[in-house]
């Protein structure tokens, strides 16, 4: 078998290591994590999309009012991704969440992509957060008789929200707290108030012909609001500005999800029920503004212009949140060598990375002026399916090669493996009812990520063996896996590169190795005899070769 350098086994680490330093401090909360999951879950998804996801329901014909049920199933599907990704997150805490995981996982390139992919993602749908805004302050301001113009409208709060994402991560909450909970409890008592005083049409909701006409067309609706979830793992991006982050992180992915999955089923159930689906429909195309549309029906005008307020604050909130997660990528991406370094520049003064922030907003600028946004938030959310795969991989590759790359998360998911396969399958079914959507999404994510690597981060890093090569390497050859991991803790004990090792550090080659399990004084005791057999010309010292052929003779 071949003889390995140590520039041959990077990647492979047999014990715990400190954690990678970060720039960011520190100051975010098991509340605030949920709080800011929230907030990037309760924008356009809920505000804007039921009356999109209507249509799609009855095939882009006729509005279905069975759209809760597809919430559901996207909420389900999504779930073992959030279980998975709380365990990556609390293994790896620090700032690009699924990128970071997904690098380390299967290497720069398919990093890469995800990095970027999941970049353009989350600017993309903060950006038809922000159209969402603009519906919503479009009905305002003829309830109130003014005239705006809503794009320099829009335009505005673009440049605040950048601004208050670089005073850092404790602003944004100070501004999505009483947000997030103020429009909830306020839709929430709407929602109580319309069930309590109105006429309920059931068989809008339940009936078999309110469910679509066929699994493709449910299906499909599933896929879309699919979208809504997304954001529990957008704190996850913050990884490294998150206290505590191993209980914080899975908790609060979790806690969010589940809230909001309850959250998204009895609304839209309720704006079913309650109100005729036709009415969230204008001139054949699905009104951006069904909030306003629902309130109106159960309170009258002066109900309904407090839910349009609180619905636009409520989709800026979502922008807020999501430039803040679209960003890291971006510092995540550069901090691994795969972008340039200045996006990974924190600021002096407010500790956050403030080029990579405002060249987020700059994007989602162009996007909002130029680009047809829903449609291509629509192929990003296909793309978005694909990594919630590769994220449930992640943990299956990184489980399965642990011995050879140190992998402790502080929080597992249960039922594994069987977590991690059924959100493969959930996501693959969502993937085949979005059809080329998906593949358009994934396919434009590829060829970029593939470029900048080849012009800009190629050069720039250094080859390391992944879980992903262990993993495979454990099918087709494993006795080579476990030679790379020999040779990788002979390396490590070499301090003095020496290519020789001395009692104490064949002692801590053998511990790392994991043959023994504690450094007491019957294993010293034990390794010291062990050493002394190794060493066959008694010179005091182990080489390669002696290390190699005494570990294999004692099939340890």
């Amino acid at each position: 078998m071949a003889r390995l350098t140590p520039s041959d086994v990077l990647g492979i680490v047999l014990q715990p290591i400190d954690k990678v330093s970060e720039t960011l401090e520190r100051k975010l909360g098991l509340f605030s994590v949920v709080i800011l999951s929230l907030s990037a879950m309760l924008g356009s998804g809920l505000f804007v999309l039921p009356s999109l996801a209507m249509i799609e329901l009855g095939g882009g014909e006729y509005p279905l009012g069975g759209i809760w049920l597809a919430y559901l199933f996207a909420g389900l599907v999504i779930l073992p991704g959030a279980i998975s990704k709380s365990e990556l997150a609390s293994a790896m805490p620090s700032s690009g969440g699924a990128y970071v995981y997904i690098e380390k996982t299967f290497g720069p390139i398919i990093g890469t992509i995800s990095g970027l992919g999941l970049w353009a993602n989350f600017m993309l749908k903060s950006a038809f957060a922000l159209l969402g805004f603009r519906a919503y302050l479009w009905v305002l301001q003829g309830i109130f008789g003014v005239s705006i113009n809503l794009d320099i409208a829009v335009m505005i709060m673009l440049s605040l929200i950048v601004g208050i994402n670089i005073l850092g991560a404790k602003s944004i909450k100070k501004v999505q707290t009483p947000v997030v909970l103020i429009s909830v409890t306020y839709l929430l008592f709407v929602c109580i108030w319309a069930l309590l005083t109105m006429e309920l049409d059931w068989d809008a909701a339940f009936s078999k012909d309110s469910l679509g006409a066929d699994w493709h067309s449910f299906s499909s609706t599933a896929a879309l609001v699919f979208v809504s979830y997304i954001g529990v793992t957008k704190i996850a991006a913050v990884g490294g500005e998150i206290k505590k982050p191993t209980k914080n992180l899975p908790y609060g992915i979790l806690i969010s999800l589940l809230f909001s999955i309850i959250l998204y089923v009895f609304v839209t159930m309720t704006m079913a029920i309650t109100v005729d689906p036709s009415n969230y429909i204008e001139n054949d195309h699905a009104r951006e503004d069904p909030i306003y549309i629902f309130a109106l029906a159960a309170g009258g005008k002066t109900v309904a212009t407090i839910a349009a307020t609180f619905a636009a604050m409520t989709v800026l909130s979502g922008s807020l949140a999501g430039i803040m997660a679209a960003s890291r990528f971006l510092f995540a991406l550069a901090r691994d060598n795969l972008l340039p370094a200045f996006f990974e520049d924190v600021h002096g003064k407010f500790e956050t990375p403030h080029w990579a922030i405002i060249g987020t907003g700059i994007s989602m600028a162009a996007a909002i002026i130029y680009l047809p946004v829903h449609d291509v938030a629509e192929f990003a959310s296909g793309f978005n399916i694909m990594v919630f795969i590769v994220i449930n991989l992640c943990v299956l590759v990184l489980r399965i090669s642990s011995k050879s790359h140190w992998y402790d998360p502080g929080w597992k998911s249960p039922l594994f493996p069987f977590t991690q396969i059924l959100g493969i399958i959930g996501g693959f079914v969502l993937i085949y009812a979005m059809g080329m959507k998906a593949v358009i999404g994934g396919s434009a994510a590829i060829i970029i990520g593939v470029m900048i690597y080849q012009f800009y981060g190629k050069r720039h890093i250094q080859r390391e063996i992944t879980p992903w090569e262990t993993f495979r390497l454990m099918l087709l050859k494993p006795n080579e896996v476990e030679h790379r991991r020999r040779l990788a803790a002979f390396h490590a004990a070499d301090t003095e590169r020496t290519n020789n090792l001395n009692l104490n550090e064949f002692t801590s080659a053998m511990i790392a190795l994991g043959y023994f399990n504690q450094n007491d004084q019957e294993t010293i005791s034990t390794l010291r005899d062990y050493f002394h057999k190794a060493d066959k010309d008694h010179n005091g010292i182990i080489d390669i070769d002696e290390f190699l052929i005494y570990v294999e003779e004692t099939k340890l």
